[in-house]
């Protein structure tokens, strides 16, 4: 993968527009966006990258969409859902009302060149100092700022959504049954599970028979 770096633009007029009109008083998302404006830039992710190949996601996006994953407790597949439906995210991510964002397997391959890189520090590292140039944060005496479970948690939830996401595929296939006694009758039948659930909590997976 490649980067071509982009600069950071204004939210589309009509993103705006929307995202304004549905949220009056805005929400924190769009607050972030609003008080801090760019957080991150694509040049300090460049060494993650090499100067040939298929052009990379912006890693500014990624970086923020990580943040914002993390503070919601949302797998990939779900944080990629939001990109493509939620206008608050449109909002912070400067995304036109029609695009379609991006594939969720793009997200597990950042946080893999974050830490193969070494610089997983760097997404909080640039966010705290963001906010101490806004005042938005004051000194309290020293005290050590730490990324990695901020990656960690995600990565947890990462393997879940892959669990779930494998036995999805087995029972859609009819490799697996799930046998259900019905009622007080002798005869028992075989459903087919299409809904798979993550506790991101508890990291237990659950399994709602009610689907059936």
């Amino acid at each position: 993968m490649s980067l071509h770096p982009q600069s950071f633009t204004d939210v589309p007029l009509e993103t705006a527009r929307v995202a304004h009109a549905a949220f009056p008083q805005g929400n924190i998302y769009m607050r972030m966006r609003d008080e801090i404006g760019g957080i991150y830039e694509d040049e300090a992710f460049a060494p993650l990258f090499s100067a040939r190949g298929q052009p990379a996601e912006a890693p500014w996006r990624l970086a923020l969409v990580t943040i914002m994953q993390y503070a919601e407790g949302l797998p990939d597949r779900q944080a990629a859902d939001a990109v493509r439906s939620r206008i608050d995210w449109k909002y912070a991510l400067n995304l036109e009302l029609t695009d379609s964002g991006f594939d969720h397997t793009v997200l597990s391959e950042f946080r893999a060149r974050l830490i193969t890189g070494s610089a997983e520090q760097l997404l909080l590292e640039v966010f705290l100092q963001r906010c101490r140039d806004r005042k938005l944060l004051k000194a309290r005496g020293r005290q050590r700022t730490d990324s990695t479970h901020v990656l960690a948690a995600i990565r947890v939830l990462n393997r879940l959504e892959c669990v779930g996401e494998t036995l999805r595929h087995a029972l859609n296939r009819g490799v697996v049954g799930i046998r259900v006694k019905t009622g007080h009758s002798k005869a028992a039948s075989y459903c087919s599970l299409t809904r798979l659930t993550i506790a991101p909590t508890t990291d237990r997976l659950t399994v709602p028979l009610n689907a059936c």
